[in-house]
């Protein structure tokens, strides 16, 4: 290429976001602290209150066998190809796109998701804080009914034999059976149920609830009736959360510096207290049957379709693929880290935690049901309700207590607070990877993203405000899967998979594996697309215990799912209008190519590759030889 063309190339690259001298940008001070980043921020909440749920509900060890196909063929394809995309331009969500601009809407996509996660997930690390504080008090507050908060129906273990309704169908049957000497016992252990019929009407009763419960419902929470009353301001949590942004400010507001050196102690700690609390959890009585209940078979399940189809949800959740975080953090990295080996590693390590988290919680569950005389799927729960309500009950019930609800809450604290560091970064990145004087002005910047932040989750710190954390929940990541099938045939068949092959053995040292290029091109797409069908006419609308939405609320969520795909043909369209051409295909042709702005972070590389640029002409529908084995 001639010196003229050369420097018109680098004109028109001045005029962007970013000049050519601005390619090079922060980067992790050591690579120990961009794997760690990455490794929190994957091993999150999904992995403690969802993962052990989904395999007990679907056939115990056999949920295994579509988990792991779904991670090898759906999962790692994208964590490898995100990883490498933003290691590579060393950009954010948004402008990593330049290699398909007519896609770029995909990026603004993936902030916005992240945008609406950053706000509602924050009360999870909200809550910890407030349990922590409480872990402290002696007798533990949620281990008693003798407090403000509690209410007639209240049971506890300090209350009488029975620590909730759950021992109480046990007692029952023990009458049933013919046990005369019963109601003796009872009147030896001062418990006011002294009848046959007492105890019948009370197991009858429908507003009966453990003093656990009650706890996070009319304390931690002080739930109103529904999200059409949200009820009053909550201080206590109020200043929880004001302590949660405090602590994700001070984490976050030198960028990678203070990122660096914060996962050194909330990627680690978790597996510490995971490993304590799996130690306890298995010497505990019932502990056995609880495991075995994990992880016994039941292989029939495999072959029912809803199962893989949970598989396939769970591991977008697992591994935290097309969220968007795993490009703004790989984009820290050094050009040559092996990106191929930290998602083999990454990927492993991370579902190794899922597998390893569901004994600590079975065991937990086994020794609860052995407690209460139930069987183990009668105590089992899902989502906050295992965290904030049947884990209490369980520790309530150890020795020391205080310590156990601490090094719990603690774990719950570091699992929130890195996935919490991963939402908001992206929303940072796409600014200062922008603007220069946003860049330069980091600590101001992000106490302004910090502050509207706080602002826009304030309405969850009322009384209805779990009504909107639910909804949000619920609905906030339904677009991910489509993330997903959009970047694999961007990556797999626009620009090509020979193409950004080339593109990462630059940074390896090796063209990608042939069997990854298959999955990128075929296996992934597919199996995605079938997902995609399944999410849309198998979408059930979200409830909140036996709480029903009401319809305004439910069409609201709805509109919170689809408001992350807009961008997609709002960009695209935008993106044809200022392509280059005469015509509206050769428009569409053009806005498919990369741009002058898709090069290597590399300085050096970046200079040269406008000389070696290789644009695929003919990829769109092109052939699969082409671009699976390349040239």
């Amino acid at each position: 290429m001639s010196n003229s063309s050369e420097n018109e190339i680098i004109k028109i690259d001045s005029d962007t976001f970013e000049t050519t001298e601005d390619l090079e940008k922060e980067v992790w001070g050591k690579k120990i602290e961009g794997f760690l980043s990455l490794l929190g921020y994957i091993v999150g909440l999904g992995n403690l209150w969802r993962f052990p749920y989904l395999c007990m509900k679907n056939g115990g060890g056999a949920f295994l066998i579509p988990f792991v196909v779904c991670i090898i063929f759906v999962a790692f394809p994208i964590f490898f190809l995100e990883l490498s995309l933003g290691q590579f331009t060393g950009r954010s969500t948004i402008h990593c796109w330049e290699a398909c601009p007519l896609f770029k809407g995909v990026g603004f996509g993936m902030v916005l998701v992240n945008g609406m996660c950053c706000v509602y997930y924050i009360m999870v690390v909200t809550w910890s804080i407030y349990f922590i504080g409480n872990s402290f008090l002696s007798p533990l507050p949620w281990s008693s009914c003798y407090n403000w908060w509690n209410t007639e129906n209240c049971l506890s273990d300090a209350d009488s034999l029975q620590n909730n309704v759950t021992t109480l169908r046990s007692l029952s049957t023990y009458i049933l059976n013919g046990q005369n000497n019963f109601t003796q016992y009872l009147v030896n252990t001062s418990t006011e149920l002294q009848t046959k019929d007492e105890v019948h009407q009370l197991l009858n009763s429908n507003t009966t609830m453990s003093s656990e419960e009650e706890f996070w419902q009319y304390n931690v929470l002080n739930i109103s009736s529904g999200i059409e009353d949200i009820g009053s301001l909550n201080l206590k949590i109020l200043f929880c959360l004001i302590g949660a942004w405090i602590i994700v400010y001070c984490c976050l507001m030198k960028g990678v510096k203070s990122v660096g050196k914060a996962v050194y102690v909330t990627a680690t700690l978790p597996y510490i207290l995971l490993l304590v609390l799996l130690i306890k959890g298995v010497t505990l009585p019932g502990a056995t049957e609880g495991i075995l209940y994990y992880i016994t078979p039941n292989f029939s399940q495999v072959l029912n379709f809803q199962v893989w189809a949970e598989a396939a949800v769970q591991v977008f959740f697992s591994t935290c693929v097309s969220w968007g975080p795993l490009i703004t953090m790989a984009s820290y990295n050094n050009f040559k880290n092996n990106c191929l080996r930290d998602s083999i590693l990454l990927v492993t390590l991370g579902e190794f935690t899922s597998v390893m988290v569901g004994f600590v919680v079975f065991s937990i569950i086994g020794y609860m049901a052995h407690t209460s005389g139930l069987p183990v799927d009668e105590v089992v729960k899902s989502g906050p309700g295992l965290v904030f309500i049947a884990y209490p009950e369980a520790v309530s019930t150890l020795p020391f207590p205080n310590l156990w609800a601490v090094l719990f809450f603690v774990m719950v604290l570091t699992l929130g607070l890195d996935t919490q560091f991963g939402t908001v970064e992206p929303v940072i990145a796409i600014f200062t990877g922008s603007y220069r004087k946003i860049r330069q002005n980091r600590m101001q910047f992000t106490a302004l993203v910090v502050f509207v932040g706080f602002l826009l989750g304030l309405p969850l710190c009322f009384q209805g405000g779990i009504y909107f954390f639910q909804l949000f929940d619920w609905f906030a990541g339904a677009g991910v899967p489509l993330f997903g099938l959009i970047e694999c045939i961007v990556f797999g068949w626009i620009y090509g998979a020979d193409n950004f092959s080339r593109d990462i053995e630059q940074m390896i040292g090796r063209p990608v594996p042939v069997i990854i290029r298959v999955l990128w091109c075929v296996v992934t797409p597919t199996v995605l697309f079938i997902l995609l069908i399944i999410i849309v006419t198998t979408y059930t609308l979200p409830t909140y215990g036996d709480y029903s939405y009401p319809a305004a609320a439910n069409i609201f969520g709805m509109i919170t799912a689809i408001i992350p795909i807009i961008p997609i043909p709002i960009v695209a369209i935008l993106e044809i209008q200022k392509a280059e051409g005469c015509g509206f295909y050769e428009k569409l042709r053009n806005s498919l190519k990369p741009t002058n702005k898709w090069m290597p972070i590399d300085k050096d590389l970046a200079k040269c590759y406008i000389d070696r640029r290789v644009i695929t002409d003919k990829t769109v529908g092109g052939k699969i030889r082409r671009n699976i084995l390349g040239r």
